[in-house]
């Protein structure tokens, strides 16, 4: 059945260099602390070889809008088509994602939370996730398109996101102020996967036509646009099972 891909990744790191007994967290400009679980990095040298492979056989990198045009306009899509994500924006996706996206002429949708972009340029750091600055966001405009993670919603506490305890005046006012930030618009990404029936029909009421869990799957006419699938491609994947994740029926 004809349908698309769409591949989450978050930071990439060097294999020789990355030691997550080192590692120290996110770092935001939103007073908020966390920590990525190991499984949410890969390997640049495996990136590199997903990124040929999907040049090699023909794949096609989609926009948000031909998402949109697939589910509300009866657009059809090409056989190999994938969307590539990269949720929270950190360094490692300018300096080591974007120039290898950029060689392939290959499309990519940053996922960005508002209050964790710097106004100002940060040093990278060896032990910590860093976030990008809004220049530098700008800096990578001719690849990647920006859509919503929320202005400050990204955040958890006692085990439960802030998605599953939001009221609903809250959530609108964080998803709009957000929206006005980012450069694609009516696309909404959740916060660690997590999501209600209510953050749903909320999302319906104020026009947003797609959402994107982190459950894995191919996405067909027959997805819901409100719960698209995406296969993060983890820590431990080499090609063989990046290949396998395009190959779903």
């Amino acid at each position: 059945m004809l349908g698309f891909n769409v591949l989450m990744y978050h930071e990439i790191v060097h294999k020789q260099d990355f030691d997550y007994n080192e590692y120290k967290g996110i770092k935001v400009q939103q007073d908020y602390q966390d920590v990525l679980p190991p499984v949410l990095f890969a390997y640049l040298e495996e990136f590199e070889k997903q990124i040929k492979y999907l040049f090699d056989e023909g794949y096609v990198t989609l926009t948000l809008k031909d998402v949109i045009d697939f589910y509300y306009n009866d657009k059809n899509l090409l056989e190999k088509s994938v969307l590539l994500t990269f949720d929270d924006m950190y360094k490692s996706i300018l300096t080591r994602v974007y120039p290898i996206l950029k060689k392939y002429n290959f499309h990519a949708i940053g996922f960005v939370v508002k209050d964790w972009i710097f106004d100002e340029k940060q040093d990278n750091s060896k032990t910590k996730s860093v976030c990008l600055s809004k220049e530098e966001l700008e800096q990578m405009r001719d690849v990647f398109e920006y859509a919503n993670h929320t202005k400050s919603l990204h955040t958890r506490m006692d085990g439960r996101a802030a998605l599953e305890t939001i009221d609903k005046i809250s959530f609108l006012k964080d998803l709009r102020s957000c929206e006005e930030f980012v450069s694609t618009k009516n696309a909404f990404a959740y916060p660690f996967g997590v999501y209600t029936d209510e953050n749903i029909d909320w999302l319906k009421e104020e026009g947003f036509m797609l959402a994107f869990t982190s459950e894995e799957g191919k996405n067909t006419k027959e997805t819901n646009p409100y719960k698209l699938h995406r296969d993060g491609i983890l820590l431990n994947y080499n090609l063989e099972k990046f290949k396998s994740i395009l190959n779903y029926n």
